[in-house]
């Protein structure tokens, strides 16, 4: 460690302290913390937060900073150390213009949201939820005002946040690229869905024999119970304080026995990456996975590209009709991969099919434009999304908590993180061509030997954290940068495939 650095150090010891405990404290608000808990709670999430900005904008970070982004000094830094301070540079940059007591009150209301929001949606009731929602895009549109440099939009500086150097006009082409392709197939498919039968899908399960066969499949694809848990939340999600200590949780439905399995094999690719990450650079500010792109990337290529072939479930199929025998009775294996990947417009995002998955992101992709561009209030968002809902999949969703109350993420205040899902798909399938010109993937599917893939992810993605970029990763594995064609080209195949078009 160069002598420069190591007065960095002290500072990034701290925040790390800080930050370790607001996660603790947002993984306990959505998973085990009494409802009467949150006020009192979201003070002290306040207060932390508020040391957290101060630990990490102050003159003596900015200083620090300044003296080692200087070219004689940064190149006398070790890589990983030029990476924590250009992550740094720009984190401090970002966060500097905000003033602390906007950030603290932020915080505060970001605590508090995501159980207003949980009890809006149980309730069914937009209107319990907007006037927070309300304050969240308030808040997010100061914050990005604050950091607008030139003409740039808003919501590019947002979008930014979440996948760096991706704007609107990239994301524009992209979507228009994916629904020029996915729209006519999926019309295809749907005329043939008729000779699939999913109703055993819908029949009872019970919760605890999902848990067990779900903590099962978890440790099937390479998540270590060693340095990780698995709980249950409305909403899966998953979080980490190192490489050491990742978090998972899933959510279970007596009637839908797909919803947890595949959240938790979304949530287990989501969680290998951030175990496999390198422990040189664990508990540091690029100890985390490379883009929210990447990130997608690797969950859903966990969960689809993986968990929705035969060849991963040939292996486990006796255990899973071994665990539930009576409403499995009659289904086959064959029958199973159809159902599981049936095709067909539906309301609920997470639950969505491959096929029709990326028009649900395109949905909340063109409402946050309009939102965060003033073109439209929160008070019109139950009939945008359903108006959309209704033009790209031709379904209006009955309900609230079926259309514009489903996702969390808005009570968090990601406003530009959906696009990431879109681009997960298209990353993994472009890491998927790869893979098969360096391995027999199906045969290590099939033989229950996830090793070689986990090795080559590792090798090629987990392993460097946020040293990398999108691009740098897929150039240094595959020799080109990101390319969606793979994705669209992996979608046909496929679904022509499946359904003998």
């Amino acid at each position: 460690m160069s002598e420069k650095f190591e007065k960095l150090v002290p500072h990034l010891d701290k925040m790390l302290a800080f930050e370790t405990a607001l996660t603790l404290l947002q993984w306990d608000n959505e998973t085990l913390a009494p409802v009467e808990a949150l006020d009192n709670t979201a003070k002290v999430f306040g207060l932390l937060s508020s040391e957290y900005f101060n630990t990490m904008v102050n003159d003596d970070v900015k200083n620090l900073l300044q003296e080692l982004s200087l070219p004689e000094n940064f190149v006398t830094l070790e890589m990983k150390e030029q990476k924590i301070v250009k992550k740094m540079s720009k984190d401090f940059k970002a966060m500097e213009c905000i003033p602390p007591e906007e950030y603290k009150a932020f915080s505060e209301l970001i605590a508090k949201s995501s159980t207003i929001w949980d009890n809006a949606k149980e309730k069914n009731c937009f209107a319990d939820f907007a006037p927070t929602l309300e304050e969240i895009v308030s808040y997010q549109k100061r914050f990005a005002s604050y950091r607008k440099e030139g003409n740039k939009a808003l919501y590019d500086i947002m979008l930014d946040d979440f996948e760096e150097g991706i704007d609107m006009k990239q994301l524009d082409d992209f979507f228009v690229k994916l629904r020029t392709a996915i729209v006519p197939l999926l019309k295809q498919v749907v005329a043939k869905n008729e000779s699939i039968d999913k109703s055993y899908n819908s029949l009872t399960y019970d919760i605890e024999k999902q848990k067990e066969f779900c903590k099962y499949i978890a440790e099937y694809i390479g998540f270590d119970f060693n340095r990780g848990v698995i709980a249950e939340s409305e909403h899966p999600f998953t979080t980490n304080l190192h490489n050491k200590d990742v978090r998972i949780t899933t959510h279970y439905y007596e009637n839908n026995l797909e919803s947890s399995i595949f959240s938790t094999i979304h949530e287990g690719g989501h969680a290998i990456y951030e175990m496999n990450i390198d422990d040189s650079i664990t508990q540091t500010p690029v100890g985390h996975g490379s883009s929210m792109g990447v990130h997608e990337s690797q969950s859903r290529f966990f969960e689809n590209i993986i968990g929705r072939s035969k060849d991963f479930w040939a292996p486990l199929w006796d255990r899973l009709t071994s665990t539930f025998p009576e409403q499995l009775k009659n289904v086959s294996l064959d029958q199973f991969i159809l159902s599981i990947n049936k095709a067909e417009p539906d309301f609920i995002r997470t639950e969505a099919d491959e096929l029709t998955y990326s028009l649900h992101i395109m949905i909340r992709y063109e409402i946050e434009k309009l939102l965060i561009s003033g073109q439209i209030e929160v008070s019109d968002l139950p009939r945008i999304w359903n108006e959309k809902y209704e033009e790209y999949l031709g379904i209006v969703p009955p309900t609230d908590a079926l259309g514009v109350l489903q996702d969390v993420h808005w009570s968090n205040g990601t406003f530009g993180y959906f696009p990431s899902y879109a681009l997960g798909n298209a990353i993994a399938s472009q890491i998927y061509a790869y893979l098969q010109t360096k391995i027999d993937f199906s045969k290590a599917l099939s033989e229950g030997n996830l090793k070689p893939i986990l090795d080559l992810l590792k090798e090629h993605i987990h392993q460097y954290g946020a040293t990398k970029n999108t691009n740098e990763l897929l150039l240094a594995m595959t020799g080109e940068s990101f390319n969606a064609d793979y994705y669209i080209n992996y979608l046909v195949d496929k679904y022509t495939k499946l359904y003998q078009l």
